[in-house]
């Protein structure tokens, strides 16, 4: 008897374990968004209002009923016909789940070799956690010798929904043992690799801009030189050594991407490139949350200007290291000419001026090409050199990217701070049609979260729509926008981006403009 209560327990984990499994896919997206930091995604589940813990109260609600009304319905076949209903029924729940919530990722899970392992993990702590549930609340059900007490013996499991996060977290700190070993072993593989390549290494940083800038100035070196920059926004250790050991590092220059959420990130990428020449592109309170004060900000981004041998800032990282500027700050975009099509301006690089256009959108766009051109100068280029590569350059993908479609699309959707809203809506306006927003808002931004999305609201004031994504966060959006004599009947509030979407198509048409400007990625849903 006990022999087969046991195997049938084990076969209802396993199936649970699955059906849970694959529940918690948001999650394990979020998880690796978060570069698999244990701590920032309990932070999200249990501190922030947001959607997706409510979606698993509901799940666990949903277990709750069906375990319930499917044991006692069964309960005339006796305690084993009883847990299997139940589990089956939650089974079932699960499945609806998962192709209701489960897979509706913006950004989507990247099956990388990490998460299949972490993936893997994360079953067997399920299937645990699960099968010592199931054995304790059977054991006690039999004791207590009721046959109700056997019908709802499982019931209790309906909790673990609300658990998914802490038993995720647990498997990620259980993965860690092979994970750290590991990551020390391809950052050394890198560190080495740059080490004993001639190339000249380049770090860039900054609150803002990092990629565009590396994006430029990689595309117009390229056009003289081997280059090797990180890819998309691999800014991280792990990303940037992968970066150098899939491709090594045969190249005239290295533009590695570094990127900070906390003290201490970029003096651990300075120790990995050890760049001679360092690019801080500007500094703002984006990540204020995680690194507490806009000065730690600052002093973090600082310590890449200090370490390498010659320095290029942007105007509000003026300051970092006067002694080493190149050429002070001898360079800027001046006399900038906007339009739906694209940006012309003025390059100034220390006495010699041209004019140049561009297809890339925006005043900032103008500003980052001047930050780039002013490092390509530095690495070798030639004014004219420098100019005549600038009419190619091509977009940043979702940064102020112009799209075609049925209408004007303007995807700024990675674009997170106020500087750049400022600088995308006031492309939007170049446009003759009916113009529209759809925002989510801004976030970590700590304290100054709600004075900086008020004022994010007010400059959306004049837009013949605007969209606000979510419910919390866009409050101060809102109230920002009405307070600075927006209209109301010109505001509209969703709870997704799939639903902004529709009243998009609904109101607008082909020779209207929209801009979707910062698409929160799945940890702030």
């Amino acid at each position: 008897m006990l022999t087969t209560t046991l195997l049938s327990l084990i076969s209802y984990a396993a199936l649970l374990a699955l059906s849970f499994a694959a529940c918690s896919m948001p999650l394990l997206g979020i998880l690796q968004q978060e570069g698999y930091s244990a701590r920032s995604l309990l932070r999200f589940f249990y501190r922030k209002k947001a959607m997706l813990p409510r979606r698993y109260e509901l799940l666990s609600l949903a277990v709750l009923l069906v375990s319930a009304l499917f044991g006692l319905c069964f309960s005339f076949g006796g305690g084993d016909a009883s847990a299997l209903a139940s589990v089956l029924g939650c089974a079932l729940i699960c499945g609806v789940f998962y192709f209701a919530f489960g897979r509706a990722l913006k950004v989507p899970v990247s099956s990388t070799p990490r998460l299949m392992r972490l993936a893997v993990i994360y079953y067997f702590v399920l299937f645990g956690a699960l099968f010592g549930s199931m054995y304790g609340l059977t054991l006690a059900a039999i004791a207590m010798g009721f046959a109700l007490s056997r019908a709802l013996a499982l019931v209790p499991l309906c909790l673990f929904p609300l658990l998914f996060p802490l038993l995720l977290g647990l498997a990620n700190t259980l993965a860690l043992v092979y994970e750290l070993p590991r990551r020390h072993v391809l950052i050394s593989r890198a560190k080495k690799t740059l080490e004993n390549s001639p190339c000249v290494k380049v770090g860039i940083t900054g609150s803002f801009g990092k990629t565009s800038v590396k994006h430029i100035a990689a595309e117009i070196l390229a056009t003289k030189y081997r280059v090797l920059a990180t890819p998309a926004s691999y800014n991280t250790p792990i990303g940037i050594a992968k970066a150098v050991n899939e491709n090594g590092a045969e190249c005239d220059f290295f533009l590695a991407e570094m990127g900070a959420r906390k003290t201490g990130d970029i003096r651990e990428l300075i120790g990995l490139v050890r760049p001679t020449v360092g690019v801080v592109t500007g500094v703002c309170p984006q990540h204020v949350e995680t690194f507490g004060s806009l000065e730690n900000i600052k002093r973090e981004k600082g310590l890449l200007a200090q370490a390498a041998e010659k320095a290029i800032l942007g105007a509000s990282a003026a300051g970092m290291k006067e002694d080493a500027l190149v050429e002070g700050r001898d360079f800027s975009a001046e006399d900038i000419t906007l339009s739906p099509e694209g940006t012309e301006f003025t390059l100034a690089l220390g006495e010699e001026k041209c004019r140049v256009r561009t297809r890339l959108l925006g005043r900032h766009a103008a500003e980052d090409i001047a930050i780039a051109s002013c490092l390509c100068r530095t690495l070798g280029m030639s004014m004219e050199e420098i100019a005549a590569a600038i009419p190619a350059l091509t977009p940043v993908p979702h940064r102020l990217e112009k799209i075609a479609g049925a209408m004007n699309i303007l995807d700024d959707s990675y674009n997170s701070n106020i500087e750049g809203a400022k600088c995308a809506v006031e492309v939007l306006g170049l446009f003759s049609g009916r113009r529209a927003v759809v925002t989510p808002g801004l976030v970590e931004l700590g304290e100054l979260e709600e004075e900086k999305n008020r004022e994010l609201g007010a400059l959306f004031v004049g837009l013949e729509l605007v969209v606000l994504v979510g419910e919390t966060r866009v409050r101060a959006v809102r109230d920002g926008y009405v307070a600075a004599g927006g209209k109301e009947e010109a505001l509209v509030t969703v709870p997704t981006l799939g639903a902004a979407q529709e009243v998009l198509h609904e109101r607008l048409s082909g020779e209207d403009a929209v801009l979707f400007l910062n698409d929160l990625p799945d940890k702030y849903l």
